[in-house]
């Protein structure tokens, strides 16, 4: 009898062992003592940045409660380290709330952090820049007023949310381009001096396009990634020039396990391609509304299309 419970103990304690060792290998999502979400990322002198909404909703609340953003940095991917909080909703004097998704660029040694929250006098979501000499920060307002409200798109759309989730690029040739939109994709030039317009607001026309545009290039072929449908999957188009025609060319990523949105981000570090989105993957609590980042290879075929997104719960090793 004795010897049979021992070899019930060791076979147990074997167990937890190699659950143990598994857990350890899994990698996403990547920040586990906190909820993140809405993932934007910048490579700046070897280094990654990662820039992240905080998701703080209590379980019962079924909405989003977000108050502050959050920075990371890595030099390999797998090991983040956190920043003191650069930035909050408050910072901007008329913003209400909401610190929806967001992303930072690098212009002239200045980083200007282009973010969603709701406006204090006009109805609606509206986009704010923010600029510092560090892409940790602190960030700063660097306009003083709203460079999008929600009454600049209503000939569009009536929603009072469409004019979210920014994202930033700047071109070969020097000009920079905003991105943004739910419902409708909108974009428009930006000024050299980053915080302005520089013309009128232009439409895309992209199947499902529900949020989250993100804008990358490789070699001649500008990509535009988006959530795509709802819940949210991610697409893409392609094409030969940054005000297109895009080419639409299918779904990258499937709905991001546990969590109705999908915000991507893509970037290219130390010369390997890397795909960062959201899932709500963290038990007991994680979802919709308490998401997490992770982060997965990505991969091209030789025609430059972009192969479906493998998410995994290992995501990037130290060997990879």
């Amino acid at each position: 009898m004795r010897v049979k419970l021992y070899s019930v103990f060791l076979f147990f304690i074997g167990t937890l062992l190699a659950e143990a060792q598994d857990q350890e290998n899994f990698n996403n999502p990547i920040i586990k003592d906190k909820f993140t979400a809405d993932p934007a990322a910048l490579v700046h002198n070897n280094t990654v940045y990662l820039y992240a909404g905080h998701d703080e909703a209590p379980k019962d609340f079924h909405f989003y409660k977000m108050d502050e953003w959050l920075v990371y940095s890595s030099t390999d991917m797998v090991n983040w380290k956190e920043h003191p909080v650069p930035l909050k909703p408050s910072d901007f004097k008329w913003a209400k709330g909401d610190a929806w998704a967001a992303q930072v660029i690098e212009r002239d040694g200045k980083f200007y952090w282009y973010v969603t929250v709701t406006h204090k006098n006009i109805h609606g979501k509206a986009i704010g820049v923010a600029v510092s000499d560090s892409p940790t920060g602190p960030f700063k307002d660097a306009l003083g007023k709203a460079l999008v409200t929600n009454d600049m798109t209503t000939e569009h759309t009536d929603i009072s949310w469409d004019d979210i989730d920014p994202s930033v690029f700047i071109d070969d040739d020097g000009q920079a381009y905003l991105y943004w939109g739910n419902t409708a994709c909108y974009y428009a030039k930006l000024k050299e001096n980053m915080i302005e317009f520089d013309g009128p607001i232009h439409t895309v026309d992209l199947p499902k396009f529900t949020e989250a545009p993100w804008i990358h290039k490789k070699g001649d072929w500008y990509y535009l990634s988006y959530a795509y449908g709802f819940p949210e999957k991610t697409a893409y188009a392609m094409s030969k020039s940054i005000t297109g025609p895009w080419e639409f060319k299918g779904v990258l990523n499937e709905v991001a396990g546990n969590t109705n949105t999908n915000h991507q981000a893509i970037i290219e570090y130390k010369g390997i391609p890397y795909f960062i989105y959201h899932n709500g993957s963290i038990e007991p609590n994680g979802g919709s509304f308490r998401r997490s980042v992770c982060i997965d290879r990505l991969y091209y075929n030789e025609d430059g299309t972009i192969k479906r997104i493998q998410m995994t719960s290992e995501g990037i090793q130290n060997n990879d």
